[in-house]
Order: C-alpha cells, then sequence, then structure tokens
C-alpha cells in the first residue's frame, strides 16, 4: 500500500534575505538585509516564498510610516509560497502552496521565509499560475468587501471609480455577476480594457464635462451605489451623483463634508479598511479574508474572473523601491508581483 500519510521534507536555513524599510522616507529607499528565518508556535505555518504582490499601500507606508511598524520593517502584505513547517494536524500540510494577505501591523512578506497562522491562508489550485494569485489578495478581498458593503444586487447602478485599477477591475467582474450596471471612470487609453471586462459604460476621469455626462447617461435618478476609490473631492462629487439614500464604500480618508450635502443627500457611507482585519484582532474577519481568498482562487480557475496584467519585479532593493514609487505615480493599470524564489 502506499504510503499516503508521507509529506515532503525541505532544508530550512538558519537565515533569510529580506528587503526591508530602514526607516519611512519619501524616496521609499529600501535595503536588501539578512534576518533569522521566524520561529512558529502553535498553528502558525512556515512558508517559503515565491511570489510577493505590491499594492498602492505598501508605497504609501513605506514614505510615511506606520505607527505599529518597528524598523528595520518588511515591506509587503500579499504572498504565495510554499509551507515547509506546519504543526502536526494542522491544515494546509506540509507542500502545500497558499495565498494570503498579511497582517499590516507586523513583519511583512517581501522576504525568502515567513509565517502566518493557518486559517489565514487559502490554497492555490494547480490550474492557478502563483504569480496571478499573488496578485488577488488586497485588491480580490476589497472589491468584494465593497461590494458587500454596498449590498450589490441585480439592477442596481454603480459607479466604480478608477475601473482600470486592480480593484476596479475585479471590482466590474464581481458587480457584473451580481447584476449590476456598471458605470466606471478610466483614462482613454483604458476604455476598451474595462469594457472587456463588462463595464456598461465608460468615462474620461479627467473630463471636464464628466458630471454633465453622467448624468445623461444615468438619468435624473442617480446611482444607487458608488466605490470610491478615490478620495477627496471625488467622494463629495461622487455623493452628489448618488440618489438620495443612496450607498458609497470609501477606500480612502473621508474628506469634510457640505452639512448641506448630507442633509439633502442622506447618503449611507462605508469604511473599506483590509488592515483592520488584522489590527482589530478580530478572528472572525481573518477567517472571512480566507473564505474570500478562496472565492477568488476558484473564480480564477473556473475562468470567471481575469486577472489584471502582471508585471514580474526583481527581488532587489532597487527594483522593488522603483515599483513602489510607480505605484504611486497613476495611470498604473496591472499588477506589480515580485518573484521571491522558485521551489
Amino acid at each position: 500500500m502506499p504510503h499516503t500519510d508521507i509529506l515532503p521534507e525541505f532544508t530550512i536555513p538558519q537565515t533569510m534575505r529580506a528587503i526591508v524599510l530602514p526607516e519611512a522616507n519619501e524616496k521609499i529607499s529600501l535595503e536588501s538585509i539578512e534576518l533569522s528565518v521566524p520561529e512558529c508556535s502553535d498553528n502558525e505555518l512556515l512558508i517559503k516564498v515565491e511570489y510577493v504582490g505590491l499594492n498602492p499601500l505598501d508605497a504609501q507606508y513605506a514614505k510615511t510610516g506606520f505607527c505599529h511598524w518597528q524598523y528595520p520593517h518588511v515591506l509587503g502584505l500579499d504572498a504565495v509560497g510554499i509551507v515547509v513547517k506546519a504543526p502536526k494536524g494542522i491544515y494546509p500540510n506540509i507542500g502545500a502552496r497558499v495565498m494570503w494577505h498579511a497582517s499590516m501591523g507586523t513583519q511583512g512578506v517581501l522576504s525568502e521565509y515567513t509565517k502566518v497562522p493557518n486559517y489565514a491562508v487559502s490554497v492555490v489550485p494547480q490550474s492557478v499560475k502563483p504569480e496571478q494569485a499573488a496578485a488577488l489578495p488586497c485588491a480580490g478581498m476589497t472589491a468584494l468587501i465593497s461590494l458587500d458593503k454596498l449590498q450589490i444586487t441585480e439592477g442596481d447602478t454603480l459607479l466604480i471609480e478608477a475601473g482600470a485599477g486592480a480593484v476596479g477591475q475585479i471590482a466590474i467582474q464581481f458587480a457584473k455577476q451580481r447584476g449590476a450596471d456598471v458605470f466606471t471612470t478610466a483614462a482613454k487609453r483604458n476604455h476598451k480594457l474595462v469594457k472587456s471586462l463588462g463595464a456598461d459604460a465608460v468615462f474620461d476621469y479627467q473630463d471636464k464635462k464628466l458630471c454633465e455626462k453622467i448624468r445623461r447617461e444615468l438619468g435624473p435618478q442617480g446611482f444607487d451605489a458608488v466605490l470610491d476609490a478615490i478620495g477627496g473631492e471625488v467622494t463629495a462629487r461622487n455623493i452628489e451623483l448618488m440618489r438620495f439614500c443612496g450607498r458609497i464604500a470609501c477606500l480612502k480618508p473621508l474628506p469634510e463634508f457640505e452639512q448641506e450635502l448630507l442633509f439633502r443627500k442622506s447618503p449611507n457611507i462605508s469604511i473599506v479598511s483590509l488592515p483592520g482585519a488584522w489590527l482589530a484582532n478580530s478572528l472572525c474577519a481573518q477567517q472571512r479574508m480566507s473564505f474570500m481568498s478562496n472565492l477568488l482562487l476558484e473564480s480564477v480557475e473556473k475562468g470567471d474572473l481575469i486577472v489584471p496584467e502582471i508585471s514580474l519585479i526583481e527581488f532587489s532593493a532597487a527594483h522593488i523601491s522603483a515599483a513602489l514609487n510607480k505605484q504611486l505615480a497613476g495611470g498604473f493599470t496591472g499588477k506589480q508581483v515580485v518573484k521571491i524564489t522558485s521551489i
């Protein structure tokens, strides 16, 4: 009989390479250093990292710092890798390829090895490329949480700001699956892309007559819901475009509102905070992130979700610094994914 309980063995070194932020700085100057491989406890898995997806959040806080960080700080939140060490009886087993979104309050994942609680990971199907999986967690879960908070159902009219961004691309696809009529904004060069993903109407975000053209297309009733990825003055403008008691999910800090606007529109405002699941110590929220990861992976596996275009980045301080600065420069439509190592 075959020995089905025999698991692969991995040689685990004592030290590893990591890309760190020595301190918050405007240029996002990073360093490559040697660190000890993390020690795991209880239900934690030791992962040999293969790919790390970069996000605007990584770049923003590399410039400003974050109150929970200790320096040097390992950046990176989204990762895919192979389980190389796990407590007996814990799922997933050694050898499994997993995907997860890490806690923003602890050390990140831009390193050769890292640790993560087993309940926070999702097993990557064999048919899904690991670099594609690494592009999913932050953008995909943000899109799903936003649509859930907006309570999107069949027939809703939904405006998705920045439709060509990673969050926007994924949100368009899931919103169409839920039966919404999707309006979105994007640069002219990306109109064909967002339409191919299912957007019903696309507007140039730089158009000075944007609101006028949206109202002409939408009619006088206003949007049922808005996914606002821009913030600032755009948030107030979007509330103006909503129907009375419409719903808006905000990914950026709220601006100061004119009280007359709030009284007149009575908007239902939701804040979307993916890091909050970890920072609030909410085990339920952390497990829900795993459920959402499973949905994202299953959707890619079935062909129901198209992953944003991947650009592979070299695992070096200089290349990652340049990539993070590009995240904040604007006009970037795909996902940058750092290739750490291969198994």
